[in-house]
This record gives C-alpha cells, sequence and structure tokens, in this order.
C-alpha cells in the first residue's frame, strides 16, 4: 500500500513533468536519441540512387561489383536511469534539496521514455546498487520508477561510480541510453566511464547546488561532510577563506566538465532551484 502523502508526491511530479514532456521535451527527446541504435539488416548489390557512403569496400572488392551495407533503425530504445543516491544527494538550500531535483528529473525522462513507447530501466547506487528495475514497458512500471525515486531510503551513504558502471556492464547486454545522474562527488570513474561509453550511449547529468559553489557571510559554521560525517569549523566571515573555497570549487568544475569532453561523454548541468529546461 502506497502512503498517501507519497502518492500525492507521484502525482504531483506526474502532472508537472507530463506538461514538460508535452511542451518541449517529446521532440526533443525523439530527435535526440531515435535513430542512434541502428542494426545491420544486410549486404547487397549496389542501385543506382543508393548512398556512395553506404558501399561496403571489402564485400566490392571480393565480387568484382559495388555492394552496399542496409541498417534499419531500431523500432525502440532501452533507457536506463543510473541514480545516485549517496547522503551528498540530500543537501539543498533551496525550496528543494538536490535528490527531489534529481526525482524531478528522472521522472522527465520515465515519461519521455514512456510516451515514445520504449523501455525504460532504474539503478539506485550508492557505493554499491542497491535497488535494480530492468527496463520495461508501461504507465504502470513507470510510476513504479518514479515512487522509487522519491521514497527510497538508501542503506549506504558514500559513492562509488565505477561500481555503478561496472553493474551496468553485466545487466545491460544491448547498447542502451544510459542518464547517469550525480553530483559527481568522487573519484577514480574514469575507466568505468569510458568502458560504459563504448557500449551505450551516455549521458552525464551533473546535479548541483548554489551553496556548494558560493558561501554567505554568516561567521563561524561546523560543516559536516554527508557521506564521512567528518565535522570542521570554518569563518565565513573570512572573505579570503570565501574566495579560496569558490576558486576551489570552480577548478573542480572545470576538471569535471573538462574530464567528461576528453572521454567524449555528453555532459549536462542541473541545479536546484533553477530552470533545466531553458
Amino acid at each position: 500500500m502506497i502512503p498517501p502523502e507519497l502518492l500525492k508526491k507521484v502525482r504531483r511530479i506526474e502532472l508537472r513533468t507530463c506538461r514538460l514532456v508535452d511542451s518541449l521535451m517529446g521532440g526533443a527527446y525523439h530527435s535526440a536519441f531515435k535513430g542512434r541504435g541502428m542494426e545491420f539488416e544486410e549486404v547487397r548489390e549496389y542501385l543506382p540512387g543508393d548512398e556512395v557512403r553506404s558501399i561496403d569496400w571489402n564485400v566490392t572488392a571480393r565480387a568484382g561489383r559495388p555492394h552496399i551495407k542496409r541498417f534499419r533503425e531500431e523500432r525502440e530504445l532501452t533507457v536506463l536511469l543510473l541514480v545516485d543516491v549517496s547522503s551528498s544527494e540530500a543537501f539543498g538550500s533551496t525550496t528543494q534539496t538536490k535528490n527531489e531535483l534529481i526525482a524531478e528529473f528522472g521522472a522527465l525522462i520515465t515519461l519521455a521514455a514512456m510516451r515514445n513507447d520504449d523501455k525504460v530501466g532504474m539503478a539506485l547506487f550508492s557505493d554499491r546498487v542497491e535497488r535494480y528495475i530492468p527496463p520495461k514497458k508501461g504507465r504502470r512500471h513507470g510510476l513504479r520508477l518514479i515512487r522509487d525515486l522519491l521514497a527510497y531510503q538508501p542503506e549506504s551513504r558514500a559513492t562509488d561510480l565505477g561500481a555503478a558502471l561496472t553493474f551496468l556492464g553485466r545487466v545491460l547486454r544491448r547498447r542502451a541510453v544510459v542518464f547517469l545522474i550525480s553530483d559527481f562527488i568522487a573519484e577514480g570513474f574514469e575507466r568505468d566511464l569510458s568502458a560504459a561509453k563504448s557500449r551505450h550511449d551516455v549521458i552525464a547529468v551533473q546535479v548541483g547546488d548554489p551553496r556548494e559553489a558560493l558561501l554567505p557571510d554568516v561567521g563561524l559554521v561546523t560543516l559536516q561532510d554527508a557521506e564521512t560525517g567528518e565535522m570542521v569549523l570554518v569563518d565565513t566571515a573570512s572573505t579570503r577563506f570565501r574566495q579560496d573555497f569558490e576558486r576551489e570549487k570552480g577548478r573542480t568544475r572545470k576538471e569535471q566538465s573538462d574530464r567528461m569532453r576528453s572521454l567524449k561523454v555528453d555532459h549536462l548541468s542541473i541545479t536546484t532551484g533553477a530552470d533545466y529546461t531553458v
């Protein structure tokens, strides 16, 4: 039995994301991903009007006559949400936390996939994959994904992106569109991300909050690392401290962006309290 309050949240987020899907995401989703999955169909002799770029030169050389390779577009896509549920995602300084933003964005992708009659699934991970829901079609299945995005309580506080990406390689045999949704407060996952990129269309969605990059002047504050529990006392009244903090956060963001670019991974940043559809 779904608690009434959770059911209200699911319906509320469904209504909001349905409007977004109808107004702008449906077409963008379709044009971005439809046709990215192509399956080999046949090799046949070249006919006038065929694309010269389709010529298979190896077969042509063996046969002595031009031949082309034909491909067909896969009728459906498999979409997987690979979602970070570690403790750092519970932070929020605006009207929503990062995990609430993740739930809304995940719902948007889920409904867009459903609208295009694609399969969609989800893996929730911390320092291990804690829950896996295999890709399926249907409204009931999609609403279950949205419910779990909103209500799931993680067992671990830490993050291991590499473990999640390794799991992805085990459970998805066919090419899929994978949304890796995390704040990417982690290290050492580049090799696993590169391996995943070679097999799937990976979109890295980095979730952030304004206070993670800009500290207000509120005097002495105790900050706690959400994943390790480590606490530190800082003086936010110090202009030098705030400037050093902002400079370090800016450097980290640039490094993360450069890392995705070097791996040729599509990269999107979304922030709590901001419109990610513009």
